[in-house]
């Protein structure tokens, strides 16, 4: 993946793509950071934490297009939604609404949770087979209301 950015941004660079330079070096800073904070735990960066550090990127680019459209801020917000548009082309394809229902069925039945106190384990497991594909927000409060209805 890491590869595939660089590529990206020497193409954005020579097209004179202004919008998407900026976009790809923030996803490369946002990688740099992530890189040195591993390395002091002593650890390495998986494909998996990379593509929850491109969600947690554009779910903060989401809460400040809402904060710039309720302040008038059209342009902004224009902007963010641009970036959302570079870095999510760097996720796998998110999950339909459906088919997270269906995977938070499949987990509670996986881990046999009954009640409220297990959603941890199901959110848990979504996480380890979905992490990129899906919204783990909105996913949360699936699996608690399917877990308060049962």
């Amino acid at each position: 993946m890491r590869e595939k950015i660089a590529a990206d941004l020497k193409t954005a660079m020579k097209a004179g793509e202004r919008a998407k330079v900026d976009a790809l070096r923030l996803i490369n800073a946002a990688l740099k950071d992530k890189d040195i904070e591993a390395r002091g735990a002593g650890k390495t960066l998986g494909d998996d934490d990379l593509l929850a550090l491109l969600q947690k990127m554009i779910k903060s680019r989401q809460e400040s297009v809402e904060i710039y459209e309720k302040a008038g801020r059209t342009d902004l917000a224009d902007k963010e939604k641009g970036e959302i548009a570079v870095i999510s082309a760097y996720l796998p394809q998110q999950l339909s609404e459906v088919e997270v229902a269906e995977a938070v069925k499949a987990a509670i039945a996986e881990v046999g949770a009954t009640s409220i106190k297990d959603m941890g384990k199901v959110v848990a497991v979504l996480k380890s087979k979905y992490t990129g594909r899906m919204d783990f927000g909105k996913a949360s409060a699936a699996v608690k209301a399917a877990l308060s209805a049962g």
